[in-house]
C-alpha cells in the first residue's frame, strides 16, 4: 500500500507519500487549490503512482483540503499537525510551533495526541507571510532577509497589523535606515509574536519548529531566545501536516480493513 498526505496551505502545498519509496513535493499554492489539487495528481502520476488505485491511500489536510476530491480522507490542520511533528520529534511528547503563511499554531502534544493548541488571528504579524511581504518590501528573498538580519541590529516594529507594519518598514526607509537593522527587526517582531502565542506553554520541555520557517536556524534561535526554551528544528519541518496527514490516512485505512475482517 502507498499512503499519500497532501497538506494544501494558503502559500505552499506539500506532499508526502509513504511507502516502497518515501517522495516529498512542495509546490506554491497559487489563487486556486483545486488546480493545485490537478497538479499534485499530475506529479504523483509522473512518480508511478494513481491516485484512483486500490493501493493507494490520500489523506488530506490544511487550508484547501476540500479542493483535494480523491482524498480517501479529511483530516483537520490541528490534528495533522500534532501527528507530523510528534513523528518528527522521533515519537516523543513536544510542544509544535507551526508557523504557517496565514496562521501560526502552538500545538501540545501528550502521550501521543494533541492535549492543547492556540492558533493566532490570521490578520496578525506572526506569520511567514508578513515575512515574506517585507522580505519583498526589502527587495530580497526570504533567505536573504534573514542573512540581513544576522549582521543587524533590532529596529523595534510595533504594529500588530500586516499593513501598518509595512508602514513602519516604509518609514525606517525613508530615514535611510540600515536595511540590515531593518531586517533584524523584521525578524524579531516575528518571533515576539510567536513567542506571544507560546507563553501558554512555557513548561515545555521539548519545543519543534515546523512549517514554512522551520528551515531557518537563525529564526530557531529567535525564537529560542523570547521563549527561553531551546527551539528545535527538524530536516522535513515544513512538511509536518503532509507527514501527519499520511500517517492518519494509513491508521484510518487500517482501522476500517480490521472493522470488515
Amino acid at each position: 500500500m502507498i499512503f499519500v498526505g497532501i497538506d494544501i496551505g494558503s502559500t505552499a502545498s506539500k506532499v508526502a507519500v509513504r511507502g516502497d519509496a518515501d517522495h516529498k513535493l512542495v509546490m506554491p499554492t497559487g489563487w486556486s487549490s483545486k488546480e493545485t489539487a490537478s497538479t499534485i495528481v499530475n506529479k504523483l502520476l509522473d512518480l508511478g503512482i494513481d491516485v484512483n488505485s486500490e493501493d493507494v491511500v490520500v489523506g488530506a489536510t490544511g487550508y484547501g483540503r476540500v479542493a483535494v476530491d480523491f482524498a480517501d480522507y479529511v483530516v483537520t490542520e490541528i490534528t495533522c499537525h500534532g501527528k507530523g511533528g510528534y513523528e518528527l520529534s522521533s515519537n516523543r511528547d513536544c510542544t509544535i510551533i507551526d508557523v504557517g503563511g496565514q496562521d501560526t499554531k502552538v500545538i501540545k502534544i501528550e502521550n501521543g495526541i494533541v492535549s492543547d493548541f492556540l492558533m493566532n488571528d490570521k490578520c496578525s504579524a506572526g506569520t511567514g507571510k508578513f515575512i515574506e511581504i517585507m522580505a519583498n518590501r526589502l527587495g530580497v528573498e526570504i533567505d536573504d532577509l534573514f542573512n540581513l538580519a544576522k549582521e543587524g541590529d533590532v529596529l523595534p516594529i510595533s504594529s500588530l497589523c500586516t499593513v501598518f507594519a509595512e508602514s513602519e518598514i516604509i518609514n525606517y526607509i525613508g530615514e535611510g535606515r540600515n536595511r540590515n537593522d531593518i531586517a533584524s527587526g523584521i525578524v524579531d517582531s516575528v518571533a515576539g509574536k510567536v513567542a506571544q502565542l507560546f507563553s501558554k506553554f512555557m513548561n515545555s520541555e521539548y519545543v519543534i519548529l515546523t512549517g514554512g520557517l522551520s528551515h531557518s536556524i537563525y529564526f530557531a534561535e529567535v525564537l529560542s531566545k523570547k521563549i527561553k526554551t531551546q527551539v528545535n528544528i527538524a530536516e522535513n519541518g515544513r512538511f509536518a501536516g503532509a507527514i501527519g496527514a499520511s500517517i492518519l490516512a494509513e491508521q484510518k485505512y487500517n482501522k476500517e480493513l480490521s472493522n470488515n475482517m
